[in-house]
């Protein structure tokens, strides 16, 4: 391997592992914005994706995903790579196939992951982990073909890269507005907790909130600068925007907190950082610094004022996924319309003197991630429920999932009072 690829493959593997530390970064700032009563089974819901997707996505997500087109731009040959077949080689002179397979398997995990926040509280764990599978093979892999798989010579990819030429560098299309919107269809199909609107659902643990959101950042210097797939100046480039963002995301949160509010909060904090994330995430590779910082502060604001609407609409989006991701992602992927930079990327927005033809591009590239997973999702929910079973019932949701599910709790509050044991559920709660 030369000297080159060495460092390269160096880089990818220290960014896949940053990534996959983007999981407990999540369990840890989900688990905290929930009631106590759910903490762990929330945590489970993100440690579950994170074991059903990377095994889904080793057996057949990374051939529909990656595989030679089979329809129209569409959909990867299911058959391709079965099993990850024919990626290993262990003489490689170049990037190693497979560690860019995994690499892009862990945004899938995350992806998956991020539905849960939309539907805490009320979800039956066994279920849950059907989902899981069964989204990423019907709707994450198809998106990830759509905007990450670029043709070579003898292979087809998908259609938004290839035929639209939309720009995502990390996935703003595939994981934030994808997340995001299958969200919204599962909080939707699924209904509200008990007692939305009427009794306070406040994060139980602000602390751990904190510590997640901080691990979440950590960890998006792999997702972000790791998409340049080498160790580079466009990898530094994705670095520095990724800080930057979340910096002014975190800034304008504050503020919008501060003015609406009269103060600013740690959770406020937290959430504006990560809104700045999910927004550079598509356009760290397009926009210079100030462009960054631009998108960060849009995000800020914007997603700031967007978890208010669940409780004007009506819709029980638990931790506040569609108001931060999906909004976030439309931010992010729409202002690389304005703001993309020939000094990065290929093109130039908007506001740099390149017309609205890239604009549109990215319209489009969100509209249709938007409805093509909002409606798969309603779909898959839809079904699973009448099936399955996705819901808890209700008295099993008013006592808490924990209990149910688990047979555990979070805090051993009857030890610290000095009596209480471990509650006994015969036979196991329902899954």
């Amino acid at each position: 391997m030369n000297p080159t690829a060495a460092g390269d493959t160096a880089w990818l593997l220290t960014s896949s592992a940053l990534v996959l530390l983007m999981a407990p970064g999540l369990a840890f700032f989900y688990g905290g914005m929930v009631r106590a009563k759910s903490v762990l089974n929330m945590m489970m819901m993100v440690f579950g994706a994170l074991a059903v997707v990377t095994v889904v996505w080793v057996i057949v997500g990374y051939s529909i995903a990656f595989g030679d087109d089979v329809v129209g731009g569409l959909f990867g040959d299911p058959t391709q790579y079965l099993f990850f077949d024919g990626l290993v080689d262990v003489e490689s002179v170049e990037l190693p196939t497979i560690l860019f397979a995994i690499f892009q398997g862990l945004f899938a995990v995350i992806t998956v992951a991020l539905i849960a926040g939309a539907i805490a509280d009320r979800t039956r764990f066994g279920t849950w982990l059907v989902f899981c599978a069964v989204w990423t093979v019907l709707v994450y892999a198809p998106v990830a073909h759509w905007i990450f798989d670029f043709s070579s010579d003898g292979h087809v990819g998908g259609w938004m890269a290839n035929q639209l030429h939309a720009l995502d560098f990390a996935g703003g299309t595939a994981v934030e507005i994808n997340s995001g919107a299958a969200g919204l269809a599962a909080a939707l199909v699924l209904g509200q907790r008990l007692g939305f609107g009427r009794e306070p659902m406040k994060p139980h643990n602000l602390t751990l909130v904190m510590i997640g959101a901080g691990l979440l950042w950590f960890g998006w210097f792999g997702f972000n600068a790791g998409s340049a797939l080498g160790a580079n100046g466009l990898a530094a480039v994705a670095f520095v925007n990724t800080l930057l963002a979340g910096c002014t995301g975190l800034l304008a949160w504050l503020a919008v907190e501060r003015v609406r509010d009269g103060h600013a909060t740690s959770f406020g904090a937290a959430s504006g950082a990560v809104a700045g994330l999910v927004a550079i995430t598509p356009s760290c590779g397009t926009v210079t610094p100030l462009g960054a910082m631009v998108i960060g502060i849009a995000a800020g604001a914007i997603c700031a004022v967007a978890v208010g609407l669940k409780y004007r609409f009506g819709y029980d989006d638990s931790l506040d996924v569609v108001g931060v991701h999906l909004v976030g992602g439309l931010v992010g992927t729409i202002l690389i319309g304005f703001l993309a930079s020939s000094d990065v990327t290929s093109v130039d927005g908007l506001l740099y003197g390149g017309g609205a033809d890239q604009l549109g591009k990215q319209l489009v590239a969100a509209g249709a991630t938007l409805v093509f997973s909002f409606t798969m999702t309603a779909a898959i929910v839809w079904i699973l429920d009448k099936t399955m079973g996705f819901r808890v019932d209700a008295d099993h949701e008013s006592s808490g999932v924990d209990l149910v599910i688990h047979a555990e709790t979070a805090y051993d509050l009857h030890a610290a009072a000095g009596g209480g044991g471990r509650p006994h559920f015969g036979g196991g709660g329902p899954n």
